[in-house]
């Protein structure tokens, strides 16, 4: 397997690079076999496709299958106001996390057509994926998508307030709070060990995801009380 990436500082992969992909296949490059996207793309503070940039892309891709990384899908759909079944229309596969935001202990759904699921159930049985008496981590699941969809709006607007506390503290971190539309605050630091020691003195908890670039992620478990503490720590930190 070959990988040919494409810019994606916004959170979102132009139709006219995977449109130039396409045609260097003409050009002695490797000939593309899957486009892939991420919903909502973590690297760029959590941001979320538009449905039309996601119709671009399947116009662009064409023939090609449309893979969809959607592990936030539903901060995607609470954030664009736009079903998930609608942002995925046309997608050939789209797999969705049952926990992260939506709070399920463990579990990921696969969604696509049935031919594609009968291959993905004997690939998962190939790999060791199989596991009997499933129900209890299905019945988590359930809860998941039935009650706690709706209240990752609340995740959105504490870590909106999370955001602007970044960027009042560090001005030149590259955090937008503008472009904070979900769950995940993205951003530079010159000494990330010492601001995650600090932060971790204060109770808050944080990690990096590249060398210099901090991540914060609010969820279910941090209440209003725990946003007041991490504004409180970002505001002293160093």
């Amino acid at each position: 397997m070959q990988f040919h990436t494409l810019p994606d500082e916004d959170g979102t992969i132009s139709p006219a690079g995977i449109r130039w992909a396409i045609e260097a296949a003409n050009h002695h490059m490797p000939k593309p076999s899957l486009v892939c996207v991420e919903n909502t793309h973590m690297a760029a503070s959590g941001m979320p496709w538009h449905p039309d940039d996601l119709v671009a892309v399947l116009h662009a891709a064409g023939e090609l299958p449309v893979y969809m990384d959607g592990a936030r899908l539903f901060n995607a759909e609470v954030a664009t106001g736009v079903p998930a079944a609608d942002s995925c229309a046309g997608i050939t596969a789209v797999m969705c996390c049952m926990s992260k935001g939506l709070c399920a202990p463990v579990g990921s759904l696969l969604a696509g057509q049935p031919e594609m699921i009968e291959e993905a159930r004997v690939q998962r049985h190939r790999m060791g994926g199989a596991m009997r008496q499933a129900g209890v981590i299905a019945a988590a699941g359930l809860v998941a998508l039935e009650t706690m969809v709706q209240r990752l709006a609340e995740d959105h607007s504490r870590a909106r307030r999370l955001a602007e506390a970044v960027a009042s503290r560090w001005p030149d971190a590259g955090c937008d709070p503008e472009m904070v539309r979900t769950n995940i605050v993205v951003f530079t630091h010159s000494d990330p060990s010492k601001l995650l020691s600090y932060l971790h003195t204060e109770g808050v908890l944080a990690g990096t995801i590249a060398p210099d670039v901090l991540r914060l992620v609010t969820h279910n478990d941090v209440d209003d009380e725990g946003l007041e503490r991490a504004l409180g720590a970002l505001n002293t930190a160093p």
